[in-house]
């Protein structure tokens, strides 16, 4: 199997990320988005949302989305479980995966390709397009996540991690989320324990992946 991977791009780092808890190697190929490659074949066919990242198996499947390519790496490869150790802890961290992809990331991605220039003619994931950026989407965004980081500190407060008492994909994905909240410069201070754990976790060797 291959992954087509873009290493600037925080999607494709949760794969990598999550590849290197397991300690799994799988062949990787840089796609040149910047360059307009994901508009061309083969990509288009491969993946026709255009993004990254994407694995490609070997019958041919292409399995895209970023949680779809971790849960096919967790089924082959089971340990260290990333997904939750037995029912109950599956469940729990695929509640705060899903909150945390639904009600910080995504709009933090939207608030950026709506303000940062890098993503003028980009506003829309997979697609080079004139619309517009809108600033007033962009702020809307990040109030809603303001409203959302006082859950994830409680949450913090009261867990090692997100998804319990051990390192899950929940907390790849919380990573990212909080990486995205500093870069667009949104006030952290009334959440100790999140930068607590943020910092417990950005020492982890696989951030580096």
């Amino acid at each position: 199997m291959k992954l087509y991977d873009f290493i600037p791009a925080p999607n494709p780092a949760r794969v990598r990320i999550f590849l290197a808890e397991k300690g799994v190697q799988i062949l990787t190929e840089q796609v040149a988005i910047r360059e307009g490659a994901l508009q061309q074949e083969p990509f288009v066919t491969m993946n026709p949302m255009r993004t990254a990242p994407f694995l490609e198996l070997d019958d041919g499947t292409v399995i895209a989305e970023t949680m779809a390519i971790c849960r096919y790496i967790e089924e082959l490869n089971p340990t260290p479980p990333l997904f939750g150790r037995d029912a109950k802890e599956r469940a729990v961290v695929e509640m705060w995966n899903r909150r945390l992809e639904m009600d910080a990331f995504a709009f933090l991605s939207l608030a950026a390709r709506n303000s940062a220039p890098m993503f003028a003619g980009r506003v829309i994931a997979g697609m080079r397009s004139d619309h517009p950026q809108v600033p007033e989407m962009a702020a809307r965004c990040r109030e809603i996540v303001e409203l959302f980081l006082p859950k994830l500190e409680a949450r913090l407060t009261a867990s090692a991690y997100v998804g319990g008492d051990v390192f899950t994909v929940a907390d790849i994905t919380g990573v990212f989320v909080i990486r995205s909240a500093k870069a667009q410069e949104m006030d952290l201070s009334a959440c100790p324990s999140i930068e607590r754990w943020f910092a417990e976790v950005s020492a982890r060797p696989s951030m580096d992946a």
